[in-house]
């Protein structure tokens, strides 16, 4: 897809950042946009902002809200032809996190693509075309100190995407991966300070994620890295794991000891 005039487009978790960047975005090169999220108010607004796009809340992550969704943007477009799967979530925490935590992570961060690629492939097979984008954040390609959630759920998630891709590629499925380090959204604030100390001088705005986006849509590569310097990183990864880990483990000390830092008496907390 080198162009998204004209195509039919839907936008998952679209009340805010990423999302609503890329709608508004989207919207712009004249796509026709079908827009959701669970807050109603937030994605009806960003639609009405975005001038003819239309807004379908409601939960992208589970089963029936997949397809009611599905349903509604078949209806409205005629077709779907680029589904972006952008709802995410972060819960923080290690194992001890609760079960309730665990499972919204992997209904959000994977099973509502899993979800969503099972209704829409076999139309998009049947006719030889088809674009879905994964909004996935460099936690799927590195880590994310502080949440095992987020972390396992976005490699989960990228692994998905993977699979899709070299199965489905020849059969004229275009798949894409979006990863990100720190974007300034409900997610990323400014309001924890150990993370604005680890990600706040390389953050960037949700239109920046929607530039890099259009830009990848043209010629088609695979990851969507709005912050270059995570390839490398995700080469280093791989090439010398041990020394990777024992630099992020440094960050995990880092991250403890402003921790540490921040409750002792007199630190103004």
């Amino acid at each position: 897809m080198e162009s998204v005039a004209g195509a039919g487009v839907v936008v998952t978790g679209a009340g805010s950042g990423i999302g609503a960047a890329l709608a508004r975005r989207f919207a712009a090169e004249g796509a026709r946009v079908v827009l959701n999220d669970l807050n109603a108010a937030a994605v009806t607004a960003v639609a009405q902002s975005c001038g003819g796009a239309v807004a379908v809340p409601g939960d992208a992550a589970t089963q029936d809200g997949v397809a009611a969704l599905i349903d509604a943007a078949r209806a409205e477009l005629g077709e779907i032809d680029l589904y972006c799967a952008n709802a995410g979530i972060a819960r923080i925490g290690g194992p001890e996190a609760s079960e309730a935590d665990w499972a919204d992570s992997w209904d959000v961060n994977v099973m509502s693509h899993v979800r969503a690629a099972r209704l829409l492939l076999p139309r998009w097979l049947e006719r030889g075309s088809g674009h879905l984008i994964c909004t996935v954040s460099a936690a799927g390609l590195l880590a994310t100190p502080g949440s095992a959630p987020y972390s396992a759920t976005k490699h989960a998630a990228l692994a998905f995407a993977e699979w899709l891709s070299l199965t489905h590629q020849h059969r004229g499925l275009t798949v894409q991966a979006i990863c990100p380090m720190g974007v300034r959204t409900g997610m990323f604030d400014g309001s924890d300070p150990m993370m604005e100390k680890l990600l706040g001088p390389a953050a960037i705005m949700p239109e920046d994620v929607a530039s890099a986006v259009m830009e990848a849509i043209a010629d088609g590569r695979f990851l969507i890295l709005p912050h270059p310097e995570v390839g490398g990183m995700y080469a280093g990864r791989a090439a010398e794991t041990d020394r990777w880990l024992a630099g992020m483990n440094k960050i995990q000390q880092f991250l403890e000891d402003e921790s540490d830092q921040a409750t002792r008496p007199g630190s103004g907390t």
